[in-house]
């Protein structure tokens, strides 16, 4: 298990990083990571909201912390999101949460689905 200074971050939690929300500054000396599919949702809501020249910007910043989606963390991110169909979370939400856990790291965001979830560092 890793050191839980170390931390995969959401697209929420990627998103507050950059937009300098002072409650993450404090994970800016911990180790994130992050999936490919966090770094889609991340570009096109930089694209959307920013333009081109931003979101290639920060692109190319978080393209760095990509780890590897393994096999097991698609299905135990799978069966998580069926276990609480109810509430309507994203896949890549699930996926995220399933290779924090994995890997023994803490799913940094501020979604408030993942509030009072286990294994989760929620900050608003």
């Amino acid at each position: 298990m890793r050191d839980m200074t170390d931390f995969f971050a959401d697209t929420y939690a990627l998103l507050e990083i950059i937009g300098g929300n002072p409650h993450y500054q404090k994970f800016l000396s911990c180790r994130l990571v992050t999936s490919q599919y966090n770094l889609i949702e991340l570009y096109y809501a930089l694209l959307r909201d920013y333009g081109e020249n931003i979101a290639k910007k920060y692109y190319q910043v978080y393209k760095h912390f990509l780890i590897q989606v393994t096999d097991s963390a698609i299905q135990v991110g799978m069966e998580f999101k069926l276990e609480h169909k109810k509430e309507k979370l994203s896949y890549v939400d699930c996926l995220g949460y399933a290779l924090a856990v994995e890997l023994g790291m803490k799913f940094l965001t501020g979604d408030m689905k993942f509030e009072s979830k286990q294994y989760v560092e929620f900050v608003k």
